[in-house]
């Protein structure tokens, strides 16, 4: 398969949005402020907006915790805690030195519940008193979540829910929230132990120049359909990002061809071909290792993927709602970065006028070039985890 032409005209479509509004909109749910409901509408969608969700999902955990009649290392106490987030504010979830991590402020939190023995090593090796933390999922830098999961240990007994909960929530005052705090069992594994994630992809639309009541949509791109056809060199353009660049697209400018339209239903009937199927995504993630294309291809099974146009509300009384496109995505696993690839490529396929079944196909593709590079983050974000059977009336989309 050729490498797919992706202009800088579909850069800058996908990157200069109004994305402060999204960020903005975030950031008050996070702050507990605005819930999603206020953007799907509570009668219309199936929303769990409490924490009866997240009780349920550990029955199962919670029915094995015995921690007080065990000893040796059955003794511990292992919490479950449900994050939010604000992506926007921190360069992403997993520890880094010198940056500024999500990762880093739990656990830096959680220094004060490391048992002595514990505290006494971490001395020893000058380090600095710490707890340690395992995620459900890491997410990028400007990602946001709502309901992310980590888990925590500690020999001591002396510790309460309400003390965790407590000691987090002033790590970032405004930008990491508590949801709850729960013992739970030590087998469970916030990673392991779950069986489907959901993302949300919030595009905001430019209400000046894109749009009518038909719900269609303008982008200026080069269509992929060229480069299929044999026509026009590319080169990468690094102030695109990585995107690649039509050199020679004379017969664009003249023929006004560079400007073609996509239906938010195209995009959803794209996605929507890949529900209910267990398929390598591997041509679908971006910035994995080249081990990792050897044996057998990670394969992820799809519940839930679908398209919609929604008027994002406006935290201000005074301001008026955004016309965004959302997407949503359920899956048993997602690879780095391939929530952000596929919200991509199905814009870019929509626009291309492609069949519906233009993501399938893509799977066969020999080189990642055929798929269109990451949607910025500032869209994205990790809605919930679940740890039971997944329930198709949870979802946002129906």
């Amino acid at each position: 398969m050729c490498r797919i032409s992706f202009g800088r005209e579909c850069y800058q479509f996908m990157s200069a949005r109004p994305w402060q509004k999204v960020n903005d909109f975030y950031s008050y749910m996070v702050k507990g402020c605005i819930s999603l409901s206020e953007l799907f509408g509570k009668e219309t969608y199936a929303i769990h907006d409490g924490t009866e969700i997240i009780e349920d999902c550990d029955k199962s955990q919670l029915a094995s915790v015995t921690v007080g009649d065990r000893t040796g290392r059955w003794a511990r106490v292992t919490f479950k805690i449900v994050l939010s987030y604000h992506g926007g504010s921190f360069d992403g979830w997993q520890k880094q030195p010198g940056l500024n991590t999500v990762q880093a402020w739990i656990e830096k939190s959680l220094g004060k519940f490391v048992d002595e023995k514990k505290a006494q090593l971490l001395k020893e090796k000058n380090l600095p008193i710490e707890g340690c933390v395992v995620v459900a999922g890491r997410t990028d830098k400007g990602v946001s979540a709502l309901k992310q999961v980590c888990s925590f240990f500690t020999w001591r007994k002396d510790i309460k829910d309400q003390d965790v909960e407590e000691s987090i929530n002033g790590a970032a005052p405004g930008k990491i929230r508590v949801v709850s705090v729960s013992k739970v069992s030590r087998e469970f594994h916030p990673n392991f132990s779950a069986k489907w994630r959901r993302y949300l992809y919030i595009l905001p639309l430019n209400n000046e120049t894109e749009g009518d009541h038909t719900s269609l949509y303008e982008k200026d791109i080069v269509d992929s359909a060229v480069c299929r056809h044999g026509r026009g060199d590319q080169s990468i353009d690094e102030a695109s990002n990585g995107y690649a660049v039509d050199v020679d697209n004379k017969d664009d400018e003249e023929t006004g061809n560079k400007s073609s339209r996509f239906l938010v239903s195209s995009v959803n009937h794209l996605l929507h071909q890949l529900e209910g199927k267990l398929l390598s995504y591997r041509m679908f993630a971006r910035d994995t290792k080249a081990s990792r294309n050897i044996g057998p291809p990670t394969e992820c099974f799809v519940f839930h993927a679908r398209a919609a146009e929604v008027l994002l509300p406006c935290a201000e009384k005074e301001g008026s709602p955004t016309k965004t496109m959302c997407i949503e995505l359920v899956a048993n696993r997602f690879l780095r970065r391939m929530v952000r690839v596929l919200v991509a490529t199905a814009v870019r396929e929509a626009a291309a006028g492609a069949e519906e079944d233009a993501l399938l196909k893509l799977m066969d593709a020999t080189c990642r070039r055929a798929t269109a590079p990451p949607a910025p983050p500032d869209g994205l974000c990790l809605v919930d985890v679940g740890y039971s059977e997944f329930d198709k009336t949870t979802c946002l989309i129906p």
